[in-house]
């Protein structure tokens, strides 16, 4: 166990208000409990076995290492929460808290997507929900009279069936958007911090940008809102809650 972080930010994901709704209630943790994932914040205790991090640091990441496998009681949408060392990173320092916030359940499921489709250079993808919290970490592009089929298409919107009709033959889709259907590739994140430090050059040297919906962060106090305008489908880039008092 890492120990204690005192969260400045935490975004929003669909995965959030899901599990309020119910969805995998069989695994769920025990109510009552607070939602939330992504979490950028300062390490204020750590266990005796931490070796990666120290009091001070100012860290970020998925804090639950399993999506849908008992998530964690106390979530990111909270004051302070405890999280193991393992899904954690040191934040950029190049980036804000609430930047920090808005990327790691998002580029972390983007790049375990685009590993597991074999995606490379010279080959082409589609990207459905490119304006979401996922999809513009991947890349965004317009799905109407496409002219060509592609290597890859990504689902980040729940159009699996359409995503077929857009692959190339032999080509392969992936979904991260339950139910999904065979012979897509669909996987649910598991959270790894050593994936934000292998990011981490990206970000300091700008190819990768964080992306906020223009109405964040939302403080604290408006949360429902928040969650009501990720609902909404509407957003543009990730939704941020900050300050957390």
């Amino acid at each position: 166990m890492l120990g204690s972080i005192l969260i400045s930010a935490a975004s929003l994901n669909p995965i959030d208000y899901k599990r309020m709704g119910g969805l995998f209630k069989d695994s769920d943790s025990p109510l009552p409990s607070a939602p939330g994932y992504d979490v950028a914040g300062v390490v204020v205790k750590v266990g005796i076995a931490v070796k990666k991090f120290k009091v001070g640091d100012e860290v970020y990441g998925d804090i639950n290492e399993k999506a849908f496998d008992h998530p964690k009681v106390v979530g990111s949408l909270a004051e302070y929460t405890a999280v193991e060392e393992k899904p954690l990173a040191h934040k950029p320092p190049n980036l804000s808290f609430v930047e920090a916030a808005s990327i790691p359940l998002a580029m972390e499921t983007a790049y375990e997507g685009l590993e597991r489709a074999g995606f490379s250079d010279g080959k082409s993808i589609l990207v459905l929900g490119g304006a979401g919290g996922v999809g513009t970490f991947v890349i965004q592009e317009n799905n109407e009279d496409l002219p060509e089929k592609f290597d890859v298409v990504y689902d980040a919107a729940g159009e699996t069936e359409w995503a077929f009709k857009a692959v190339k033959e032999g080509g392969k889709v992936v979904t991260i958007v339950p139910p999904g259907f065979p012979p897509a590739i669909i996987f649910l994140l598991t959270s790894d911090g050593a994936n934000l430090e292998k990011f981490r050059p990206y970000i300091e040297n700008g190819k990768v940008k964080p992306i906020l919906d223009p109405k964040s962060p939302f403080p604290f106090s408006q949360t429902k809102e928040a969650f009501a305008h990720l609902e909404s489908n509407r957003a543009t880039g990730k939704i941020v809650v900050y300050p957390i008092p």
